[in-house]
């Protein structure tokens, strides 16, 4: 299928890995210029030059923390007119919400409601005037069925999915759409890192707990961060104009619902 994508401009935020990464390479498969933004530089830089070999497509990084003011200036400097912007940004650390004070929760606001707002900003008004934008924000199954030990991505993901979905329904007739995409397991370094502590706290390997993990979902699997970048270009594609203030949830069916 023609995506319709060659030659549009997107700018991936959290790209230098995991599902970021997957999105970014997916795109630029479909002839799609990408800036890719990161805090770790060389591992940004990494990421680009696969991206190309791969692809053949252009890529731009944008080193910077785009949780802050300098960090989202420095990625739209790079990239100030996107056709599509996907949001990303790392999930704040689990724990007993009786422990976090004002500051953590702050962190956490900025970090994954804030953050991706202030860029749909920038964003929002040049992509009603050319008639085409696309913004694909990466949030959580979370959002869906809260996790107890994530209350600060629970909290903070829903707020933005609230405020998303009062906004898409303004802009859809100027054909700019956005939607979520809720990842439920993917194999990407934050699922590893935890598994491998969890594997370590209850004296097992690492390879016993994926497994396991692997069984307790209906497909028998974890997810390939691949699947996720196809369906982040499916969202972004020319087709997906009438599919508004959605939230796809990613999760090989682990979430049971008759109705999402």
């Amino acid at each position: 299928m023609d995506t319709g994508l060659k030659g549009r401009r997107a700018l991936v935020c959290a790209a230098s890995k995991g599902l970021g990464r997957a999105c970014a390479m997916a795109l630029a498969r479909e002839g799609v210029a990408v800036t890719i933004t990161a805090r770790d530089a060389q591992a940004l830089e990494r990421t680009a030059g696969e991206i190309r070999a791969a692809t053949g497509g252009t890529v731009t990084i944008a080193p910077g923390d785009i949780t802050t003011e300098a960090g989202r200036a420095a990625a739209l400097a790079a990239c100030p007119d996107p056709d599509i912007l996907v949001n990303n940004a790392g999930g704040p650390p689990p724990g007993d919400f009786r422990t976090w004070d004002r500051d953590t929760w702050i962190r956490a606001v900025d970090a994954n409601m804030l953050t991706p707002i202030f860029l749909i900003r920038a964003v929002i008004d040049g992509m009603c005037a050319r008639r085409f934008g696309r913004i694909v924000n990466i949030t959580s199954a979370a959002v869906k069925s809260p996790i107890p030990v994530l209350g600060l991505s629970n909290g903070a993901r829903a707020g933005l999915t609230g405020f998303v979905a009062g906004l898409a329904r303004q802009v859809a007739r100027h054909n700019v759409t956005i939607n979520g995409l809720l990842p439920g397991p993917f194999l990407t370094d934050r699922l590893r890192s935890n598994a491998a502590a969890a594997a370590s706290a209850a004296g097992r390997s690492l390879e016993d707990v994926l497994a396991e993990r692997a069984q307790e979902n209906p497909t028998q699997r974890i997810g390939d961060p691949a699947e996720f970048g196809e369906a982040c270009v499916f969202l972004c594609s020319a087709h997906a104009g009438f599919i508004v203030g959605q939230n796809l949830l990613l999760d090989g069916g682990a979430f049971n619902a008759t109705m999402g």
